[in-house]
Order: C-alpha cells, then sequence, then structure tokens
C-alpha cells in the first residue's frame, strides 16, 4: 500500500481541523434529532466541492424505535474501480447531557491542548470528533484531487450514521444496498486512537412489567400485592445466585445489570405495578440467552412467592430484544493490517482489542461490513467532565485523511 504521502501520513489544516470539530460540537443533536448535525455535514461537504449526486440519505429513522427526523447520510467518493474500495464511518447523535455544548479550546499543563464545554454539559466528542475527523479527510482528498487532477485514487464511501447512542438503530438499519462492497472499513468513535477494537461484545436489553395488587398499606397490607416486593426478590436471587453484574460459568462470561426500575406513587398504597430496564451482554450469543432466561425466571418464580392473605400472586410481562451481536475480526483482516500500518506510521503501538460495549461495527458486520472501531482522543465521554485531546483528535484526521488518499 501506498499513499499520496509515500512514507509519512499526510498534512491537513489543523486550524480548520479544529475549528470543525467545534462548529459540529455546538449543534444539539440527541438521539433521533441529528437533522440538523446532517444538514451542518452537508454544507460543510458542498462548501468543498462535494457533487451533491455523491450525497444520499436512507430511511432508517423510519424504522428505529424511537422517532427520528432523518436518516443516515452517505456519501460516495468516485475513484479508480480497480482499487480497494473504503468505508469512513461515525455517529451524528450525542447523549442528552452534551445537548447546547458550548465548547471552548483551553490549554492544560498536564494534558496539552484540549477543548472541553464550557458551563455544566458534557462536550459531546462522543461522537462529533469521530464525524469531524472524517470531514476533514474528506475536504484533505477534495484538495489534493485539485491540486493533482490526475491522481489516481481509490473509491470510499463515507456514512454519517444516527441513534448509535440509544441501541446502534442507525447501522441496525442502514440500507447496505447505499453502501455497497467495501474492502476495508474504519469506523471512528470513542477512545485512544492506539486501540484497534476488531471485534466486540453481543448485547441484549429486556422490559419486565410486574404486577401485583394494590391496597391500603397502613389499613390492610395483607391484601395486597406488592410489585416492588417481587421486583426486589426477584433482584436479590439473582444478586445470590452469581447472575447480577460480572457472570461466569463453566468457562463463559457476561454481564447483567437492572438499570432502572420505575413506579409507586404513595408510601400509604401497596404498589400494583412496576417497570425494569435490564441489560445482558456476552461475547457468546448462547450464554447471553441463557442469562436472558435466567433473569426472566428469576421475575417469573418470584411473582409467585409474593402472595396476599388470599394466595393471590402477582405476575410478570416480560420482553426482549437484541441490541446487537458479538463479532471479532481475524488479525489478518484487511481492515486491521490496514489500521495496525496507518497507526503505526504516526509513531504509536498498535494494540488489538475486543470490545465488552456495543459499536455500530457490530450491525456494519451483519449487513457484511468488516470493520475495525479507532478512537479520536475522546475521553470521559457521556460526562460532563468529557475532554477533547486536541492532539489525539489531529492525530486521527491525518490516518483518515491518508486513507482516503490511499493510491
Amino acid at each position: 500500500m501506498s499513499t499520496a504521502a509515500e512514507n509519512s501520513l499526510v498534512a491537513i489544516d489543523s486550524d480548520d481541523a479544529i475549528a470543525r470539530f467545534m462548529q459540529l460540537t455546538a449543534i444539539p443533536g440527541r438521539s433521533g434529532d441529528e437533522a440538523a448535525v446532517a444538514a451542518a455535514i452537508t454544507q460543510m461537504l458542498a462548501d468543498a466541492g462535494v457533487d451533491p449526486d455523491w450525497i444520499a440519505e436512507d430511511d432508517a429513522h423510519q424504522r428505529t424505535r424511537i422517532k427520528g427526523n432523518c436518516g443516515n447520510l452517505i456519501v460516495s467518493l468516485p475513484g479508480n474501480p480497480s482499487l480497494p474500495r473504503t468505508l469512513l464511518s461515525a455517529h451524528m447523535d450525542t447523549v442528552p447531557i452534551c445537548l447546547n455544548a458550548k465548547p471552548v479550546l483551553q490549554n492544560d499543563p498536564e494534558l496539552g491542548r484540549i477543548v472541553v464545554a464550557e458551563g455544566p454539559t458534557g462536550l459531546g466528542g462522543d461522537d462529533r470528533s469521530g464525524c469531524a475527523v472524517i470531514l476533514t479527510a474528506v475536504i484533505e482528498r477534495l484538495r489534493y484531487a485539485s491540486a493533482h487532477p490526475d491522481a489516481d485514487l481509490a473509491p470510499a464511501v463515507i456514512s454519517f450514521l444516527i441513534q448509535e447512542e440509544v441501541g446502534l438503530e442507525g447501522a441496525r438499519h442502514l440500507d447496505p444496498t447505499k453502501i455497497g462492497k467495501v474492502d476495508q472499513a474504519f469506523n471512528f468513535d470513542g477512545g485512544t486512537l492506539d486501540k484497534i477494537r476488531q471485534g466486540a461484545i453481543g448485547g441484549e436489553r429486556m422490559q419486565a412489567t410486574v404486577y401485583g395488587y394494590a391496597s391500603h398499606a397502613g389499613v390492610a397490607p395483607e391484601k395486597g400485592v406488592s410489585a416492588i416486593a417481587i421486583a426486589a426478590k426477584a433482584i436479590a436471587a439473582l444478586h445470590d445466585a452469581g447472575l447480577h453484574g460480572l457472570i461466569e460459568r463453566d468457562g463463559k462470561r457476561g454481564t447483567a445489570n437492572v438499570g432502572v426500575i420505575q413506579g409507586g406513587e404513595a408510601t400509604n398504597v401497596v404498589t400494583p405495578e412496576v417497570s425494569l430496564k435490564i441489560e445482558a451482554r456476552s461475547h457468546d450469543a448462547e450464554f447471553r440467552t441463557w442469562i436472558v432466561s435466567q433473569i426472566r425466571e428469576a421475575l417469573e418464580q418470584a411473582a409467585r412467592e409474593v402472595t396476599d392473605a388470599s394466595g393471590r400472586c402477582g405476575r410478570i410481562e416480560f420482553s426482549s430484544h437484541v441490541d446487537y451481536e458479538a463479532f471479532a475480526l481475524d488479525l489478518d483482516h484487511p481492515s486491521v493490517l490496514g489500521a495496525q500500518q496507518w497507526i503505526s506510521r504516526l509513531g504509536r503501538d498498535p494494540v488489538c482489542e475486543v470490545a465488552n460495549g456495543g459499536l455500530d461495527a457490530n450491525w456494519l458486520f451483519l449487513h457484511g461490513i468488516e470493520a475495525v472501531t479507532l478512537g479520536c482522543g475522546q475521553a470521559a465521554i457521556h460526562t460532563a467532565d468529557e475532554y477533547l485531546l486536541v492532539d489525539e483528535y489531529l492525530d486521527a484526521c491525518r490516518l483518515a485523511a491518508s486513507i482516503l488518499l490511499t493510491n
């Protein structure tokens, strides 16, 4: 493999790259409300000279679990069809704590240049930095092609995805026909640039509603069945059996967590209904399914055991859906080898790992798009203390630009 910069990564306009990130980060765009972000990206591409015919939007938002106002944004960059075709991807949405962020560039005595959010919000570098990295790469490719009209560049496709933060919904419902065949793929998301996540865990989410019977908690508590007691009994049983938190059985590993409990309105009422939101994860799909079955059985068993004075017991409504299946690319996969080569050119030592969190790459893999995930300098994501390591971000920009200038 060679690049337009031969043995080094291509140069970029660092000031422009930082300004691009600051502009994107200031745009509100929680999951399902990415239209303004997509519009800004589209305008930046148009200003850089991208042909409008190269830009498309799919209808993923019409199939996602939450209502959305735009689909995945897909940009096709033409090139020599005999050369390997590359995908770069990032997601446009941020978590609610990052809404209305006001990014500020600072110099930290230990970290160097960083971008933080002024005020109580998070920054939203997850994943506006990924979007800005890819935009920078596309713009640098266009500049190079303009200066070298005879350049023989490889074709590429870009996907700016929606609703990653609520279960990878944009990647899940991506129309792969708008992507086409790719030979290597790089997904830019959270973390450091040294790490190549060539695989990721699988995850499943559950919704359980526990039904009991209401009664006056002071006058006749024995005539009620407490939904809270049922839920508490089930969770305690799971904990005692080693089925909540880290789960290890016969050499297999997974996790489970009851993350949300909602219900009850007054202390003088035996609570008749509570809802629970639960998740399970494992790199082994069969083991994850077993964990889900144990959670359901614990809830149903507790509902049978908590009764009122007449013997009435509670009941459970239970549903689950797979957020993403686990995957792992071989270490000699073109995407893995390519990432190792580019990171090494930055003077870094790349490390491959399989992530314990879901990535857009999980669903891309099921669409036949085999991607590795790389970081862009984001730190303390999803918190008010989030910051962007500027030098790390700029290295990611150089790496992405070099990939798109492959010839």
